[in-house]
């Protein structure tokens, strides 16, 4: 029999807290997790949830607060489904994350080493350079912005969300103005009835050029050169103005069909010196200050020399390797989205590089392509998806030899686990380090460097 009963209450000291953000409590051993806590709180709970060998609880009341306690500045923050840190302060936000890694590092990879010291934002608001903002209706039947709430396709409404710009928060909320103002038809999940899917903005921070995509269930918006000229008169900055169809349904956000309606579909930032340009849906850190540091290290990381072949996998836009390509002989990038590695393409033949070659496909089958041809990188640079690098990529690795690895991660427990499997093939974790891309939320990333052993 558990220890804890459902909806009984308790009392419990919050003693850790998980990759998801809640709070770690335990009653006679049993543990309990419970959001909206911070290591060191005495709480009162409720059990809302008993497992056989886990539970979880919601706050009642905060009977001894932590020394990490702060005062919570969003008025959403525990409805909405984006931050779970905005309670503490930013420097035990850091020194977690920094703990979360080195856990998963040891725990999942067997790598006892520790890591460097985590880079933390310079600023923990106003630094995401996306949004993609659902739009719903409220009981008023008005149209109305936000964020899903937690594992759910509830909107929890929010037009000041702490983690943009103001500029990207006022012309979302001049979209559901437009939208309120002339009647016009949101998309109503369930039934799959209406037009207006999502408002998806990004923001370039060296050239202040912004992109509005709109999500539409038709490949016309209603009144559309109304709507084209409203946000253009009240927001100059915005450089281009895409219509993403996607008459699906389905949870994925975007569509295969885009139209630009206007500018010229692109904006354009610079990344450690490098021009860049970035379509709707091509990949692009959402933290631009804190993506260059991230980059910077992870090419000092790889030591690259001038006569070296650089192999830049699941590249993107190019960005990490078009910052190193001044500085080897070869950049061979390899990216499964088409439009991406046309920036990619573009954005080399903008900085005047012509030592780089892209690859439009899976990193697996493009890996394949460079082993029938002969190809031999001597340092190799990996971005993954969340789920890690395919068996087939690692593999590839193990072959081709290269004698740096440098690992870029999202998520540390499936770097972790890609680097355990290199370490069974030959590899050696050099060092690691955090950086905290994402402050406020649950998200880290990781730059490793992997020597191959002699």
């Amino acid at each position: 029999m558990a220890a804890i009963q459902k909806n009984n209450s308790y009392e419990a000291v919050i003693i850790g807290m998980t990759s998801e953000g809640n709070g770690v409590a335990r009653i006679d051993g049993f543990a309990v997790f419970i959001p909206n806590t911070a290591i060191g709180d005495r709480v009162k709970f409720k059990a809302v949830k008993v497992l056989a060998h886990y539970g979880y609880g919601i706050v009642e009341e905060i009977l001894t607060p932590s020394p990490d306690r702060i005062e919570n500045d969003c008025p959403v923050f525990e409805q909405c489904g984006g931050c779970c840190y905005r309670h503490i302060s930013y420097e035990a936000e850091c020194r977690l994350k920094q703990q979360q890694v080195q856990d998963a590092f040891a725990r999942l990879g067997g790598i006892t080493l520790q890591p460097e010291e985590i880079v933390g934002g310079k600023e923990a608001s106003a630094y995401r350079n996306k949004a993609q903002f659902p739009i719903g209706l409220n009981s008023d039947k008005k149209a109305v912005t936000g964020f899903f709430a937690s594992r759910s396709h509830r909107i929890v409404k929010s037009d000041n969300c702490k983690l943009l710009p103001p500029l990207m928060n006022e012309i979302a909320r001049d979209v559901v103005r437009f939208i309120n103002k002339n009647k016009l038809k949101v998309y109503d999940e369930k039934a799959h009835t209406g037009v207006f899917r999502h408002v998806y903005l990004r923001y370039a921070k060296t050239t202040g050029q912004v992109m509005v995509c709109i999500v539409s269930t038709a490949p016309n918006l209603p009144k559309e050169e109304a709507f084209v000229q409203f946000l253009t008169s009240r927001h100059p900055k915005i450089h281009t103005i895409v219509v993403n169809h996607n008459p699906h349904r389905t949870n994925v956000i975007l569509g295969e069909g885009e139209r630009i309606i206007y500018g010229d579909g692109v904006i354009t930032d610079t990344m450690c010196g490098v021009t860049v340009e970035i379509s709707p849906k091509a990949f692009y850190q959402v933290n631009h200050d804190q993506a260059q540091r991230l980059y910077e290290q992870a090419i000092d990381y790889a030591q690259l020399r001038p006569d070296e072949t650089l192999l830049d996998l699941y590249c993107g836009i190019g960005t990490i390797g078009l910052s190193a390509a001044e500085r080897v002989k070869l950049l061979i990038g390899a990216e499964i989205i088409p439009e991406a590695v046309k920036n990619a393409e573009r954005n080399a033949s903008l900085n005047g590089f012509e030592n780089t070659r892209f690859l439009c496909a899976d990193c697996s089958e493009a890996v394949k392509t460079l082993e029938t041809e002969g190809m031999q990188p001597d340092a190799l640079i990996v971005d993954p998806p969340r789920k890690g690098c395919a068996p087939e990529v690692l593999d590839t690795i193990v072959r081709f030899q290269p004698s740096r690895v440098v690992m870029v991660s999202c998520n540390a427990s499936t770097a972790a686990r890609d680097c355990k499997y290199l370490e069974e093939r030959g590899y050696r974790v050099e060092k690691y380090r955090p950086f905290d891309l994402f402050p406020r939320t649950k998200h880290t990333e990781v730059v490793v460097l992997m020597i191959k052993e002699k």
